[in-house]
């Protein structure tokens, strides 16, 4: 197939590429930097200069390369693009990928549409963001939380009009739990070493995560065959962070993150990172499994974090 990849040099979008040369696809990467043309030439990708922002040079990238294949994994959250994660203030740390999921989503269905490409997928996020009543584990009839009434409620709404607009095209939405590996939890590692991340209250807030190359594989499926609906991708263990904070740092060589009360938290790190160590909902990948045929490198973040980050200390 021809396979168009908005956002080929991400930490997702370049395992995409890779596996999807590798599977003989013909590929075409979008970057928004020239300098990293030769990155995706070396990957065995076409590689063109994207703006995602831009309906105009949307449509004249996807026009040029006549896919047969969509897949939408254009964010802005590396600190290149927003600076250092700020959970505090979750809306001006996600401002350009909350528009990329806005805008940018409309402008590559409306590519789509204009070429006929009717294979769409595109990323979305299920980590613990699960409605908060109930059981822990949520599959894809549950409905996500909007988080109302906190600096992440403009992110939610953001994902809850990808998932809307790429299912009303008849499209498919792999949403990716916490990405982890190389490149995606550098920032996470380096609090940890350095004590700033620490437990809030109990800990009991669920967290599904997923390795970059298991995210990438997800989406190479979803293509091939063609996906419609919602997938939850995420792996086998859905953990409270009393449970996974503790594992990961001891796999970075950290010492045992600190406990802070949720009053403190709430004053230093913001209300949502109270509801997500306290509160958050995991996610179940049994769908996945079950109609794609999804099977994981990475079964349980205990290996992968493990694996990716070296033996404890």
């Amino acid at each position: 197939m021809r396979v168009f990849v908005a956002g080929g040099t991400g930490v997702v979008g370049q395992r995409l590429v890779a596996q999807l040369v590798a599977r003989e696809h013909q590929v075409t990467a979008t970057t928004t930097n020239s300098a990293k043309l030769d990155m995706l030439a070396q990957l065995g990708a076409d590689a063109v200069v994207m703006d995602g922002l831009d309906a105009a040079s949307v449509g004249e990238a996807v026009a040029k390369a006549r896919p047969d294949a969509i897949v939408h994994e254009m964010t802005a959250i590396s600190p290149g693009h927003a600076g250092k994660p700020d959970i505090k203030h979750f809306d001006r740390w996600f401002a350009a990928t909350n528009r990329l999921r806005t805008e940018g989503t409309d402008h590559l269905l409306a590519a789509a549409e204009a070429t006929g490409v009717s294979t769409f997928v595109a990323q979305g996020y299920a980590s613990w963001n699960g409605i908060r009543e109930g059981g822990w584990v949520k599959t894809e009839e549950d409905p996500l939380d909007l988080l109302r009434g906190t600096s992440a409620q403009v992110g939610m709404e953001a994902l809850h009009h990808l998932e809307s607009v790429v299912l009303g095209a008849d499209g498919a939405v792999v949403r990716y739990g916490s990405l982890y590996g190389p490149g995606a939890t550098d920032d996470q590692v380096e609090l940890l070493r350095k004590r700033q991340f620490p437990l809030v209250g109990s800990g009991a807030g669920y967290s599904s995560m997923l390795h970059l190359d298991d995210a990438a594989s997800a989406a190479v499926l979803a293509v091939e065959q063609n996906a419609k609906g919602v997938f939850n991708i995420v792996d086998d263990e859905p953990a409270p962070a009393s449970q996974w904070l503790p594992f990961l740092a001891e796999c970075a060589g950290a010492k045992r993150p600190m406990r802070v009360p949720k009053w403190l938290a709430r004053l230093l790190a913001g209300e949502v990172a109270v509801i997500m160590m306290t509160e958050g909902r995991g996610f179940s990948n049994a769908k996945a499994k079950r109609e794609l045929g999804w099977q994981l490198r990475y079964p349980s973040w205990r290996q992968g974090f493990r694996e990716g980050l070296g033996e404890p200390h």
